[in-house]
């Protein structure tokens, strides 16, 4: 396969979260319904951490068998990494929130639901930029048939990935502009086409680890600011059941790309 080829694919399977934006303009919703879907975009994200986690964890896991023989040189390295990762995943979303919108004090307000939409849409983007690491390895390899099954996957959950951007955006008082859902879905979706590209070019388990490991620091951020606006909105029963149902939305569309992939 070939390189444009392979770019192609990624930028389709991150295209796909463009799909789930359009609920960001739905007005008029209850507030039990606006908690709803705040909870299920929360499930979503939920099962996103772990499944980042998971995978970062493995990557890491791997470097064991090697510390244990006498050469700890690769899991130095890559633990490094991924504690640093997850810090400036985390740490960074905090400290620009303090910078640009003056959270400062404790007990301050929540961020605006568009600010919350765009940090949202900075964790997945760096997700995707892993799965398109992947799709770029697999295409160079000559895995032609794995590459594709990724793809269709990957796009699939997309989508899912897409109503956890706009779910926020539900509480604004006017509908989000298309622009600015066409920046949200460029700053989550386009680092798919990105990954495909670099991935096509070069594997390394430590880049992966990597972006994998700063993703989940910026979800950490963004899963605990969604559970600060759950409270407001939902009762415990009422957030319970959607967080549930997002997590569990989100884990269908993984084991198929799993069972496909088998």
């Amino acid at each position: 396969m070939s390189q444009t080829t392979a770019v192609l694919l990624g930028a389709f399977a991150g295209a796909t979260i463009f799909l789930g934006l359009p609920v960001a303009r739905l007005r008029g919703l209850p507030k039990s319904v606006q908690g709803f879907l705040n909870a299920f975009a929360t499930g979503i994200l939920v099962f996103l951490l772990w499944d980042i986690l998971s995978h970062a964890g493995d990557s890491v896991q791997l470097t064991v068998a090697g510390a244990r023989a006498g050469d700890s040189g690769p899991f130095v390295i890559i633990a490094v990494i991924f504690a640093v990762g997850v810090g400036a995943g985390l740490l960074g979303l905090v400290y620009f929130n303090r910078a640009i919108f003056g959270r400062l004090k404790h007990g301050a307000h929540s961020p605006s639901p568009k600010s919350l939409s765009l940090a949202i849409a900075t964790g997945l983007g760096l997700h995707n930029l892993s799965e398109g690491l992947a799709i770029g390895q697999s295409a160079h390899t000559g895995a032609i048939a794995f590459a594709g099954v990724l793809v269709v996957g990957f796009a699939l959950h997309n989508v899912t990935e897409g109503f956890g951007i706009a779910a926020p955006m539900t509480m604004e008082p006017k509908p989000a502009s298309w622009g600015f859902l066409g920046l949200a879905g460029l700053i989550g979706g386009g680092p798919t086409f990105i990954g495909a590209w670099i991935g096509y070019l070069a594997s390394s388990n430590y880049f992966y680890v990597a972006f994998l490991a700063i993703a989940a620091g910026a979800l950490l951020y963004v899963v605990n600011e969604l559970f600060n606006v759950g409270r407001k909105l939902s009762s415990p029963p009422a957030f319970a059941w959607g967080l549930l149902l997002g997590f569990l939305t989100a884990y269908a569309t993984d084991l198929i790309l799993t069972f496909a992939s088998a």
